[in-house]
């Protein structure tokens, strides 16, 4: 009896993680993984432009946001891809800009653009 039961339970889980997941309650697990640096000495579109740019020729580069008012640069990963920390922050100070700070986020590139945009 109790194999049956517990037969039934992972029956149950599963469906359970299957209806969640297909409802994109679970998308969060499967989020794209990115870079946000905090850089200062970013003033004009043409800073901004350059950094992307920089940023994009990477190999490991899916996508780049930079947010002027907020001094934010976004790069997300390609996916099955992982990002250098270090060699974007290198690329920036290599335009001429400062890293204050650096952290990876489970976020995309558009999430953290929607984000910064509900916060204004």
């Amino acid at each position: 009896m109790k194999n049956k039961n517990t037969f039934f339970t992972i029956k149950s889980i599963a469906a359970f993680a299957l209806i969640y997941s297909a409802s994109g309650i679970f998308t969060s697990v499967f989020a794209a993984e990115s870079i946000k640096a905090t850089v200062n000495g970013m003033v004009c579109s043409f800073c901004a432009q350059g950094i992307e740019k920089s940023l994009l020729k990477m190999p490991a580069t899916k996508a780049v946001f930079v947010d002027l008012k907020k001094k934010v640069v976004a790069v997300e990963a390609k996916d099955g891809q992982t990002l250098d920390g270090k060699q974007i922050a290198q690329e920036i100070k290599d335009a001429g800009y400062d890293v204050v700070k650096l952290e990876t986020v489970p976020q995309s590139v558009e999430d953290i653009k929607a984000a910064m945009k509900a916060k204004k």
